[in-house]
């Protein structure tokens, strides 16, 4: 069991995968409850997003003096910026964006793209980590009730066969 959960924390904390992978895997794999996946998850994803929103622009700057990497760092962070800064909509609604972003539980808008998208608007951890949490917890519902309802179609097909 402590395996099962261990193995659900790590995988939660996965960029892309994040608690939109770790729930179904806790469920159908480590035979964990519901609840379990879910409160387990939500905790593994949602334990880098200060990290990430505090100290990235340091990592970034460390990174950035290893040349192939500084040309990458540059594009991305020039990319996002410029964006942004085209978007006074994305400065005016920056908080319920976020969430948005965040809560929509497709690959690659998890807590670690929204915190990016936090730390490229400036905002402060205060600011930012409410609605990445919120965001997680929306999108982490919403995985928990499509992981219950394919379990319950798959329990009634293997019963039905």
């Amino acid at each position: 069991m402590l395996i099962g959960y261990l193995a659900t924390l790590f995988i939660s904390m996965i960029p892309i995968i994040e608690l939109r992978g770790a729930i179904p895997v806790a469920v159908f794999t480590f035979h964990l409850t519901y609840v379990e996946a879910f409160v387990i998850s939500f905790i593994g994803n949602i334990l880098p997003v200060y990290f990430i929103v505090k100290f990235i622009r340091p990592i970034f700057n460390l990174l950035g003096r290893i040349k192939i990497l500084k040309k990458v760092i540059d594009w991305a962070t020039e990319k996002a910026t410029k964006k942004i800064a085209e978007s006074p909509k994305l400065q005016a609604g920056a908080l319920i964006a976020i969430y948005l972003f965040v809560a929509i539980p497709l690959p690659g808008t998890g807590a670690w793209m929204g915190a990016l998208i936090a730390n490229f608007l400036d905002l402060k951890p205060k600011q930012a980590i409410p609605p990445i949490y919120l965001g997680v917890f929306t999108a982490g519902v919403i995985i928990l009730a499509l992981t219950a309802a394919a379990n319950g179609g798959i329990n009634y097909l293997f019963t039905h066969m």
